[in-house]
C-alpha cells in the first residue's frame, strides 16, 4: 500500500491525481494532527510513502523513524509545484526510485529525481535484481560501480542484466568446490582478497569482499499426513538443506500431489517460506523415476513417490535431485508426518524480442526501454542498435550485423539465450511484423524463456501523419519477392482489392524492384476509382520525414523507395480537410442531417 500525504490545496490536488490514477493502491492520510501524525501512521502501516511536502520537512519528520533499510518503506518527496519526484529514502530495498519515476508519469510535467549512485550510473544495485542478496554487498556495489574488476563465481549462468564493465567472467560457467575461507582474523589478506559476486545456492563459508545472490533455483518436494503442523513441514525443510549445504533462500517453491493442495500445514509452511505451493496429479508423479519408490503413498495418494517425485517434476526438464527422501524427526517422538526431497532447477535463458518502433525516441514504448535495460546481450541491425546504444547498461555485450542476415541474427540470439544470458533480439516498428520474431521463433524451442514486446509499426505511424486511413478493414502487404514468390504477392494483392479492404504496402520499390508497386495499383485500379486518396510517408517519425497525400491516378511510383509506407484506401475513403479518413461505418455518420 502507498500512502500519500499533503499539507496545502496544491498539495492535495496532486496527491487526489495520484488516488485516481492507482486505484486500489493507495491509502490517503488526513489526520487530525497534521502532517507529523499522517507521517507517522504512514511510515508504520505502508510500504511505501509520497509526500506533498518540503523535503526539509519530511526529514526531520521521518528521521526518529528509521529503522533499517530492510524495513523501513520507501520515501518519495514532491514538491508543491508537483515539478519533482524526489526518491528521498529506501531507493532500492523501498522501491523508492522506482516509484518516482511512477509518480513522474502520472503527474504531468513532473520529472524523478533518483540520487543513488548505481542508477545514475546506469549499473543496477544488486539488491534490485529481484533476488535475494547476502554478504558484503554495498562494498561489491562499489567495486562494480567503480568499473571492478569484480569476479563473478557462478554455480550455472543465470539470465541477469549487465553488471557493469567490471565483471571478470569465467567461461563456461562450471559448478566449482566451494572456496576456502580465509584464515581467520589475516586482515592483510582480507583486505588484498579480490572483490567476488557469487551466484549460488550453496551455502558459502564467510568470506570478505563477496557478496551473494540467490538464484531461484530449489524446489522442495514434500510428502505430509493428514493436519501435519506447519512447524513439523518448516523445521524439516530447513534441517535438510543445512544438511545438503543449500540456501532456504533459493528455495522457489514447495511441491507436492494434488491430493495434498488444501492441506493447512502445507500452506502455511510455503507461506512462512514466502514460496508458492504447487501441485502435480498423482498419474504424472508415479510416471518419475525416483530412488526411494515406496507402498505407503501409493496406497494413500495413488502414486509411489510424492516428496522425490514432486521435487523433480517442478524442477522440471534436467532437473536434478541433489537431496533424496528424509523424514521429519518431531522432538516430542511422535511419528514422522512429513518427508521432503530438494531438487535444482536448469536455469532457463531469456528472450525478448522487442520492437523499436519506427525510430522516433517518443515512440519508443516504456516496456522496450526496460527490456533493453534488462538485456546482458543485444542483437540486432548495426543501424537499430545505433538508434538505441545509448540505452544499454554499461557492460551490455552488442551483437550487431548489417543488411540481410537476419537468419543468421536469429540463431545468434536463441544460441545466447540457450547459453543462459538475458538476450534482447531488436526490431524496427513491430519486432513481429515483417521482422525478427518470426525468423527467431522458429528457430527457438522450450528451453529457453520468450517474450514479446510490441512496438507501434510502420503502418501505424505513417498512419497517424496521413489521418485515419485505418478507420475501417485493412491489409499490410510486403511486395518484396525476396522471401515470398510474386505469384503470391499477386494472388493476395488481388484478393484484397476484391474485398475492398485499405492496403499498407511494406517494402514497396527498391532499386532492382520497379515494376511491383505499378503492377499493384494497376490491381486495386481495377475495383477503385482514380480519386481514391493515396498517402505516402517516407521516414515515419525519423530525420527526413515526408508526408504526402494523392490519388491513385495521380502516384507517381519513383518517389517511393524502401523507406516509404504507402497506404492506399478504399472505395469509402476520403480526403477531409487534408487528412486521409476511412469511415468506421456508425449509424449516426450515414443518417440524413446529422
Amino acid at each position: 500500500m502507498i500512502g500519500l500525504i499533503s499539507a496545502t490545496a496544491a498539495g492535495a490536488a496532486a496527491r487526489d491525481r495520484l488516488a485516481s490514477a492507482w486505484p486500489g493502491r493507495t491509502r490517503v492520510y488526513r489526520e487530525p494532527g497534521g502532517p507529523a501524525e499522517a507521517v507517522r501512521r504512514a511510515f508504520a502501516e505502508c510500504d511505501q510513502v509520497v509526500c506533498f511536502l518540503a523535503t526539509g520537512a519530511v526529514v526531520r519528520l521521518i528521521a526518529p523513524l528509521l529503522a533499517g533499510k530492510d524495513s523501513d518503506p520507501g520515501v518519495v518527496c514532491v514538491d508543491e509545484a508537483g515539478r519533482h519526484a524526489v526518491a528521498l529514502l529506501g531507493g532500492h530495498a523501498g522501491g523508492a526510485n522506482r516509484l518516482a519515476a511512477e509518480v513522474a508519469d502520472a503527474l504531468p510535467g513532473c520529472i524523478p529525481v533518483i540520487t543513488t549512485a548505481t542508477d545514475a550510473a546506469g549499473i543496477p544495485g544488486l539488491d534490485t535484481l529481484g533476488l535475494p542478496v547476502e554478504g558484503a554487498v554495498a562494498a561489491v556495489g562499489r567495486a562494480l560501480l567503480d568499473g571492478g574488476p569484480v569476479v563473478l563465481e557462478a554455480d550455472a549462468r543465470w539470465p541477469l542484466p549487465a553488471l557493469g564493465t567490471g565483471i571478470v567472467e569465467p567461461s563456461p560457467p562450471e559448478r566449482s568446490p566451494v572456496p576456502p575461507p580465509l584464515p581467520a582474523g589475516d586482515a592483510a589478506t582480507a583486505a588484498a582478497a579480490p572483490f567476488v559476486l557469487a551466484v549460488t545456492d550453496r551455502l558459502l563459508p564467510e568470506r570478505p569482499r563477496t557478496a551473494v545472490l540467490r538464484p531461484p533455483s530449489l524446489v522442495v518436494g514434500v510428502g505430509a499426513s493428514r493436519d501435519v503442523p506447519a512447524g513439523e513441514v518448516l523445521a524439516l525443510v530447513r534441517e535438510s538443506l543445512a544438511a545438503a549445504g543449500l540456501s532456504a533462500r533459493s528455495v522457489a517453491a514447495l511441491a507436492t500431489v494434488d491430493a495434498k493442495a488444501g492441506e493447512p500445514g502445507l500452506l502455511a509452511a510455503a507461506e512462512r517460506l514466502g514460496v508458492e505451493l504447487v501441485t502435480f496429479p498423482a498419474g504424472e508423479l508415479a510416471g518419475i523415476e525416483v530412488p526411494n519408490p515406496s507402498d505407503h503413498p501409493r496406497r494413500a495418494v495413488g502414486t509411489p513417490s510424492v516428496a522425490e517425485a514432486a521435487a523433480l517434476a517442478a524442477a522440471g526438464p534436467g532437473g536434478e535431485l541433489l537431496l533424496p527422501k528424509r523424514k521429519s524427526a518431531p522432538a516430542d517422538g511422535r511419528a514422522a508426518m512429513a518427508t521432503c526431497a530438494v531438487a535444482r532447477r536448469r536455469p532457463r535463458g531469456r528472450l525478448a524480442v522487442v520492437g523499436l518502433g519506427p525510430g522516433a525516441r517518443d515512440l519508443l514504448t516504456p516496456r522496450a526501454r526496460a527490456e533493453l535495460r534488462r538485456a546482458s546481450v543485444v542483437v540486432g541491425l548495426d543501424q537499430y542498435v545505433a538508434q538505441i546504444r545509448d540505452l544499454l547498461r554499461p557492460g551490455t555485450r552488442v551483437l550487431e550485423s548489417g543488411l540481410g542476415a537476419e537468419e543468421e541474427r536469429a540463431r545468434t540470439a536463441v544460441a545466447q539465450a540457450r547459453a543462459g544470458h538475458a538476450v534482447a533480439l531488436i526490431g524496427s516498428g513491430d519486432a513481429g511484423v515483417y521482422a525478427m520474431a518470426a525468423p527467431a521463433l522458429a528457430e527457438a524451442s522450450t528451453d529457453i524463456d520468450v517474450v514479446g514486446v510490441p512496438g507501434i509499426t510502420a503502418a501505424l505511424a505513417a498512419a497517424a501523419l496521413l489521418g485515419a486511413p485505418l478507420g475501417h478493414d485493412h491489409v499490410s502487404l510486403s511486395l518484396s519477392d525476396l522471401h515470398t514468390p510474386w505469384e503470391v504477392i499477386e494472388r493476395r494483392v488481388r484478393a484484397a482489392a476484391e474485398a475492398d479492404l485499405v492496403v499498407t504496402f511494406y517494402n514497396p520499390r527498391s532499386r532492382g524492384r520497379g515494376w511491383q508497386l505499378p503492377k499493384a495499383l494497376g490491381m486495386l485500379a481495377e475495383h477503385r476509382s482514380p480519386d481514391t486518396p493515396v498517402g505516402v510517408v517516407r521516414n515515419a517519425s525519423r530525420p527526413g520525414e515526408r508526408v504526402r497525400l494523392t490519388t491513385l491516378a495521380a502516384l507517381d511510383p519513383s518517389v517511393v523507395d524502401m523507406m516509404t509506407v504507402v497506404t492506399v484506401g478504399n472505395t469509402a475513403t476520403r480526403t477531409v480537410a487534408g487528412r486521409m479518413v476511412t469511415p468506421r461505418g456508425y449509424r449516426w455518420q450515414r443518417e440524413p442531417g446529422r
